[in-house]
């Protein structure tokens, strides 16, 4: 029984999901370099109902995720910590500076290559999971503005993410499959108009949709995002505190499901990589090298120094009872792109396993040294002991 509540507290903390992803994570690279491994890829090869294990991971449940990713970026947008220009201010900054700089380093890395250049954005993202985790596993030692600062910029991140996704990783369309889902997107949009706040419809609804997107050449992730800007959020209930909105409800009944069901099994089939012959001239190629150091590097000064400026500028403020050091700890933290990263990689290069490698080797990488270093940094950065600190 004491062990049973000892877990129930665990997955109930902030650090579960992080640290449940870093295991699978581990165990996706064991299990891949070991005499199992044909078994683990055999099986994600295999195909049911006309796509690959695989495929239905990358394809189905993440569009599960990027579910609650919308329905969070909603939220937030409209009731929550990016409900107001002024709290969008410094987020907004770092968001924008995090995903320009780590593009740029890759970009420089690949300027030759037409083939791998398509992958700039992978070092762009965060994953908030990791990035949550690591900040948990500190405590009372980073006070709670940073936290709420790491969750702002991270929404603001997956959005910039989706967006991307939509713009530069679409396939050739098919018309009337894409008709199809604009049909169905009108019908969600007319059943929040008019009012309707029962979940069965819209996810009824959300399925077909999902269909249509899947066949229509754009990533069928995308369908999730689509489908949650189309639950009902009423904002004065939300302000009141009262959890009765569709959208409230559901990003409730979500998360645990994405939490320790979705991410993990994305993760333990898109983490395994052999390293069967990686030395120096694999980690120096030049799409490991890009992820790599756009994560670690990138990420740190374009986080960093975009809220720097925008601080410095009097657009934006510190964090309260936050040091400039606590600051670039955090930057430090967002280097970890895991989750995003990956499945960036993914659409970047569909048809080529060994560029995928190299991507997932660059994003492990990048994301271990964002990881430790940015902790590090946290826990022995002195605290602020003037009851704030001043920009």
């Amino acid at each position: 029984m004491r062990h049973f509540l000892v877990f129930r507290r665990f997955l109930k903390s902030e650090a579960a999901g992080g640290i449940i992803l870093m295991g699978v994570a581990c165990l996706a690279v064991v299990i891949a370099n070991s005499p199992v491994a044909p078994v683990y890829f055999a099986g994600l090869g295999r195909y049911f109902a006309g796509l690959s294990v695989l495929h239905w991971i990358n394809d189905a449940l993440m569009a599960v995720f990027f579910l609650l990713v919308g329905l969070e970026i909603k939220r937030e947008l409209l009731v929550g910590q990016l409900s107001t220009w002024s709290r969008r201010a410094l987020p907004g900054f770092a968001a924008l500076g995090g995903m320009l700089v780590p593009g740029l380093i890759y970009v420089a890395f690949n300027i030759q290559s037409p083939e791998t250049l398509r992958g700039w954005a992978i070092p762009a993202a965060t994953d908030i999971a990791f990035a949550l985790g690591v900040l948990s596993l500190l405590g009372p030692r980073v006070p709670v503005s940073l936290k709420v600062f790491l969750t702002a910029l991270a929404i603001l991140d997956d959005l910039g993410a989706v967006i991307i996704i939509a713009l530069f990783y679409t396939a050739q369309l098919d018309l009337p499959a894409l008709l199809g889902a604009l049909a169905v997107w009108a019908g969600l949009a007319a059943l929040n108009l008019f009012g309707h706040r029962k979940l069965p419809a819209y996810l009824l609804l959300g399925g077909l949709l999902w269909v249509f997107v899947l066949k229509s050449g754009v990533h069928a992730t995308l369908a999730g995002v689509i489908l949650a800007l189309t639950i009902p959020l009423t904002s004065s209930q939300e302000k009141a505190g009262h959890a009765g909105s569709p959208l409230n409800r559901l990003e409730h009944g979500l998360h645990p499901w994405v939490a320790f069901l979705i991410i993990p099994v994305f993760g333990f089939a898109n983490a395994g990589v052999s390293l069967a012959g990686v030395g120096p001239s694999t980690l120096l190629a030049p799409v490991p090298l890009g992820v790599a150091l756009g994560l670690f590097l990138g990420k740190q000064i374009g986080i960093f120094g975009f809220s720097w400026v925008a601080i410095r500028a009097g657009l934006a403020e510190l964090p309260a009872r936050a040091t400039w050091l606590q600051l670039y700890g955090i930057s430090l933290l967002c280097g970890i792109g895991f989750t995003m990263s990956l499945f960036i990689g993914l659409l970047a290069f569909p048809g080529s396993p060994m560029l995928q490698d190299q991507t997932k080797i660059g994003v492990l990488a990048g994301s271990l040294m964002a990881g430790t270093i940015g902790w590090l940094v946290l826990r022995y950065a002195p605290p602020d002991r003037r009851g704030g600190a001043k920009a």
